[in-house]
């Protein structure tokens, strides 16, 4: 291939994802008739939150690149960091969140970076995660991760601050995390009645805590309902879903370790 048409290969791949945004973002169904692009384009960008780059606060340089895969995620994963139920709601607070997470992601586990897509801290502030992951979803893009093992391919990871086994989230982080997921679910395409999981569906640990893994029906009634408000229809992807990418939900393992940060298996043999 030469490279003007590699280049015109490369431009084509990159109108597709425009399209495909827009059609999510307006509800509407390329059969002969025309998006309004900009218009699209400014209702997908209202329903993003506001979202700390890794520049933001201060991230190492992993190790590695990210993995970023064409083809996107088709679940939302909610974790919890098993972390303290502080008081702290400050921006500041929530930088130096991330930077304690991938600094134990990196020099504890030995991974080439942290390890979710998405932070949100107790004060509502979300930040990026993994290194790329911000441009991927912008992108129709995924970012392989390492927050749920042997599912990082095909799975989004948000970690919320805090131990929710029976202490409920603020407010403050529901409402980012509502915001979050319709943001998500508008970029990818997908139904929050189905997209959204815990931790546990996929892997054997009480990850995100019995209390918000008892809130997750709400939290996808309040997705829809955020979207409904946005104005914005989802335009679903077509396609099943292969039989290894749904939940198995194992069961909860009696006496889990809870250590900070460590929230049950993240990676598999050949993850990081």
């Amino acid at each position: 291939m030469s490279s003007k048409d590699a280049e015109r290969t490369g431009a084509g791949v990159g109108r597709r994802r425009v399209l495909h945004t827009a059609a999510a973002a307006a509800g509407g169904v390329l059969l002969g008739g025309a998006i309004d692009l900009a218009a699209a384009g400014e209702a997908l960008a209202g329903a993003r939150p506001r979202v700390y780059n890794r520049g933001d606060w201060n991230a190492r340089k992993p190790k590695s690149w990210a993995v970023v895969r064409s083809a996107p995620p088709d679940r939302i994963v909610v974790h919890h960091t098993a972390t303290g139920n502080g008081s702290g709601r400050s921006k500041d607070h929530a930088f130096r969140l991330s930077k304690a997470i991938q600094d134990y992601h990196m020099d504890s586990n030995g991974w080439s970076d942290i390890g979710q897509q998405l932070t949100i801290s107790r004060g509502g502030h979300v930040m990026e995660g993994r290194n790329r992951s911000l441009k991927a979803i912008g992108e129709d893009d995924h970012v392989v991760g390492a927050h749920t093992a042997s599912h990082n391919e095909h799975t989004i990871g948000i970690e919320s601050e805090g131990s929710y086994m029976s202490a409920t989230p603020p407010p403050e982080l529901l409402t980012a995390l509502v915001e979050t997921c319709a943001w998500l679910c508008l970029a990818y395409g997908l139904d929050p009645a189905k997209a959204i999981a815990g931790h546990r569906d996929f892997n054997p640990t009480s990850c995100p805590g019995d209390k918000l893994y008892g809130m997750l029906p709400g939290l996808r009634s309040d997705v829809r309902s955020r979207l409904h408000t946005l104005q914005a229809r989802l335009a679903l992807r077509d396609g099943s879903v292969p039989d290894e990418h749904l939940p198995t939900y194992p069961e909860v393992p009696s006496a889990e370790r809870r250590a900070p940060f460590h929230h049950g298996p993240a990676v598999g043999s050949q993850e990081s």
